[in-house]
């Protein structure tokens, strides 16, 4: 747009093409007509043309005039979309959100509030990331997310964490196991069973508060096969290739051949957090934490 020209001018200049008379349009407007005549004469020397051809009886829009009548709608709307978009990316009800989620939350359902926030701000994209603790922290702290859905996270000087479920490990071994026929045992009773586990480069903090009740007995568990996601970990131990300890919503899906055991002896527990950056301000990473820290009742 032509420096200084601005959108009242286009506004005036609409009003009067529309009436063709200087004074029913500054009626229209609630400006005095002198003012009117005034901000027109200001926009045609800003154009380096003239809009209208005057007479003390008639006002007509010359062919610039003619030509600008066609494209002034179009640019105000132009500009009165582009302007609500930016407000409304300000209030967070516009863009885009990046969030992480480890698969062993889901559940217990943390992320019920993402269909809530998308039925509040349907405008907000949201591009769900499945991934290991670690990882998704270390890219929550570069950028690539803007909050995460994690389990027992390791602290980072970037990010900030907000505890949402706290709750127990449960033993999971084969059905034909020894210990199978037991309501409950200890980590003393599973640290000599060979073991099906998660690497520990998915979350060092979470890999060791989920071995503690073995690791209580001063022994280490020989840990046979590893598996990137508890339902391939379930799968393993019912197919008898080792013991595991697990969060006790893990096994909701667990196969039918296997025993989920109390554990005794063991006060150990597992903590999901969301996590987000400290010094992400925007109201649209705000207006989604608002929601999954204080999610909403089932339906």
């Amino acid at each position: 747009m032509v420096n200084g020209v601005e959108l009242r001018h286009l506004r005036y200049f609409l009003a009067v093409a529309e009436e063709l008379h200087f004074g029913r349009a500054a009626a229209q407007l609630r400006i005095a007509q002198p003012a009117l005549t005034q901000q027109i004469r200001r926009l045609e020397t800003l154009l380096g043309a003239r809009l209208f051809d005057r007479t003390s009886r008639s006002v007509a829009l010359t062919s610039a005039g003619a030509v600008l009548r066609e494209r002034a709608g179009a640019l105000l709307g132009h500009a009165e979309r582009d302007l609500a978009e930016i407000s409304r990316i300000g209030r967070g009800s516009q863009g885009t959100l990046h969030l992480g989620f480890v698969p062993s939350v889901l559940p217990l359902e943390p992320l019920r509030g993402v269909r809530v926030f998308r039925e509040r701000f349907p405008l907000v994209d949201i591009d769900l990331v499945e991934g290991f603790t670690s990882h998704l922290m270390e890219r929550l702290a570069n950028g690539a997310l803007d909050l995460a859905i994690v389990r027992d996270p390791d602290p980072g000087a970037a990010t900030a964490t907000t505890p949402m479920i706290t709750e127990p490990f449960v033993a999971v071994v084969p059905g034909d196991h020894p210990l199978a026929d037991r309501d409950s045992v200890t980590g003393a009773d599973l640290v000599d069973h060979p073991m099906v586990f998660f690497p520990r480069a998915a979350g060092a903090l979470a890999h060791d508060k989920n071995l503690a009740p073995l690791l209580r007995s001063g022994r280490r568990p020989h840990i046979v096969q590893e598996g990137t996601t508890w339902t391939i970990i379930l799968y393993l131990v019912a197919a008898g290739l080792g013991v595991t300890v697990a969060p006790r919503s893990a096994t909701f899906t667990a196969p039918g051949s296997v025993r989920i055991l109390a554990l005794a002896d063991s006060d150990a527990d597992t903590t999901i957090h969301l996590a987000h950056r400290h010094d992400d301000d925007r109201p649209l990473v705000h207006n989604l934490l608002a929601l999954l820290t204080d999610p909403p009742p089932p339906r």
